[in-house]
């Protein structure tokens, strides 16, 4: 299965299509520095087949490409970042 990730700018929110369909989104807000993940949401007939993952993978090499820091309120992009350590320089630190 191929997952297609494409960056909806002007609807905020980074979606996921499989043979052109509307697999999955994954809502933002944008500050001058920060991508913050508000929401993310898989249909039901693509859930376990990786769409979540290509959303979140792709989704966060953008921000890294952009020089972006990212704030995960999403607990789906949230989990996913805790289980791929190599993200976590994505995290601004605190202080």
């Amino acid at each position: 299965m191929n997952v297609a990730v494409v960056d909806n700018t002007m609807g905020n929110r980074y979606e996921a299509r499989v043979d052109g369909v509307l697999a999955g989104v994954s809502e933002y807000e944008l500050t001058t520095d920060t991508i913050i993940f508000l929401h993310t949401v898989v249909a039901e007939e693509y859930e376990g087949r990786g769409v979540g993952t290509a959303i979140a993978r792709d989704a966060l090499d953008d921000a890294r490409a952009r020089g972006l820091y990212v704030r995960a309120l999403c607990p789906f992009i949230r989990g996913w970042m805790e289980r791929h350590p190599e993200y976590s320089d994505l995290i601004r630190p605190a202080g």
